[in-house]
């Protein structure tokens, strides 16, 4: 393992700065600081540095958005804490980080159901989409025989009674929710697919952008119909 500092790798990460890359990302939301690194980049650097989790808190306090990408990287999932795991939420500035890097870190912690449970309960709309986003990202990595099923069928009941009502960005991720439920989780297929048929249409603002929400019967229709349903993923960080 090489042994970087946090100021070698804010200096490198500055270096692989991409104008075209941020531009992107700005469309999408992001806001400074950030200097627009690719995503493979930041895994060439996840390759060498492996894990080193005093790094990636420290990392993750800059307030860089790529740092704190790759925070979530090259993490020890398992010693995040719940107060850790809350200061990552509550510094989830922007969609990036409060629905992918913490819910996939949160996922993979010790914590990651209490905290989700908690979450998607918040009036800020970041840390409730994280918080169904993180639910989403468990059902994808635990075996059906170790999840509460009834529990998830209870939050899939909430979804399909209040999505429409939810802020922006928290349909989406509870749309997300929904469909994680019908390709993740077997013995919930077929009740997502009749949940996601009475929700209906889900229109977001995906920022401005072209981005579409995904249209969840269709989704897990075609999940059903190329026997993937079910099949679970070794991580949830991609």
């Amino acid at each position: 393992m090489i042994t970087m500092t946090t100021s070698d790798l804010l200096d490198e990460l500055k270096s692989l700065g991409n104008p075209s890359i941020k531009k992107v990302l700005i469309n999408h939301g992001a806001r400074e600081p950030f200097f627009g690194v690719k995503t493979e980049d930041l895994k060439k650097i996840q390759k060498r540095v492996k894990t080193d989790h005093t790094l990636a808190l420290e990392l993750y306090d800059t307030g860089v958005s790529d740092a704190m990408y790759l925070a979530g990287l090259i993490v020890d999932d398992r010693k995040m804490t719940q107060d850790d795991l809350q200061r990552w939420v509550e510094g989830a500035y922007w969609s990036l980080l409060s629905e992918s890097t913490v819910p996939w870190v949160a996922a993979e912690s010790l914590h990651g159901r209490e905290m989700a449970l908690r979450w998607i309960d918040s009036d800020v709309d970041a840390i409730a989409g994280a918080g169904w986003r993180t639910l989403s990202s468990i059902t994808g990595i635990t075996a059906d025989d170790e999840l509460d099923i009834e529990e998830l069928r209870g939050l899939m009941t909430r979804v399909r009674d209040t999505i429409h009502n939810q802020p922006n960005r928290v349909r989406s991720s509870m749309n997300g929710f929904i469909i994680a439920c019908g390709v993740n989780v077997v013995p919930l297929t077929q009740f997502a697919l009749e949940c996601s048929e009475h929700i209906g249409k889900v229109s977001v603002t995906m920022d401005g952008t072209a981005c579409k929400v995904p249209h969840a019967p269709e989704y897990i229709a075609k999940a059903v119909a190329t026997g993937s349903v079910g099949k679970k993923r070794k991580s949830a960080k991609c």
